[in-house]
């Protein structure tokens, strides 16, 4: 895993011309350009909000909905575009890839380079919100920082499995997109931590993600510290998964050309 890190360090000049490549291909001839960054979270968030808010009535912990919806919506929609991206990166570069060889998990780190873009450009209407709503904003949101490493770690092993798999089972690119929703809706992503019962809270908690988007909110609307006991466990798992995923995909690597 480590030699993998310094690999991708060596080549973070062609990282960053695969990233800006994604990025330009993305946008272009298109109307809206990088507004669609900020629109999917923001139609997700007026849903959530109908749905959740004025119809179910879920609790937000006395924080307004939209802006308790958007904190966890602005972070999952990331992971999910770059688990999509990630998942059909050597397939999508596969002319490239049968052409001439280059470290193929550079396509993977592009892709979460590529979508740090939209996430910044979503974030800026999470501020507008946050001033919106008056809601104070106060030193512990720098655990933004760490949280956010620990998802693209986290994001970069799995996208390095789902990628390597996708070469040969194509499958995985048709479920991937109900893999997500139902992943979202076990998540804490449109109702806070403290509605889910008890008894199944330590098996809950063993998805890395509801630590991860519950510390979010904790940093950014509550004014606190993630919950650290179960952030370490899912940093364990998460160090973990990144080492086998990376392990399986540099295995499976000389493979892709002839299989693509």
């Amino acid at each position: 895993m480590f030699e993998t890190f310094k690999n991708v360090w060596r080549q973070r000049h062609l990282i960053m011309s695969f990233a800006m490549r994604d990025i330009k291909a993305r946008y272009k001839q298109t109307a809206l350009g990088a507004a669609w960054a900020v629109l999917q979270p923001l139609s997700m968030m007026l849903v959530f909000t109908a749905v959740f808010s004025l119809f179910a009535k879920i609790p937000s912990d006395g924080i307004p909905y939209p802006v308790f919806a958007y904190s966890a919506l602005l972070f999952w929609v990331f992971f999910a575009n770059v688990l999509g991206g990630g998942t059909g990166a050597m397939v999508s570069n596969a002319p490239l890839i049968r052409k001439i060889y280059f470290p193929r998990e550079t396509l993977l780190i592009a892709v979460i380079v590529a979508g740090s873009l939209d996430l910044a450009i979503a974030s800026m209407l999470f501020a507008v919100l946050l001033a919106y709503y008056k809601v104070a904003v106060t030193l512990s949101i720098l655990w933004v920082i760490p949280l956010l490493i620990l998802q693209m770690l986290f994001s970069l092993a799995l996208i390095s499995l789902f990628s390597a798999i996708h070469v040969n089972f194509r499958d995985i690119g048709h479920g991937l997109p109900l893999l997500s929703q139902l992943w979202m809706f076990a998540s804490p992503v449109a109702y806070p931590l403290s509605v889910v019962p008890k008894w199944i809270l330590p098996i809950y908690m063993l998805n890395p993600m509801t630590p991860i988007i519950d510390g979010y909110r904790r940093a950014i609307l509550q004014g606190r510290p993630p919950d650290f006991g179960a952030l370490s466990v899912a940093a364990i798992l998460i160090v973990l998964c990144c080492g086998v995923a990376l392990t399986v995909f540099k295995r499976a690597e000389g493979t892709f050309a002839d299989v693509i």
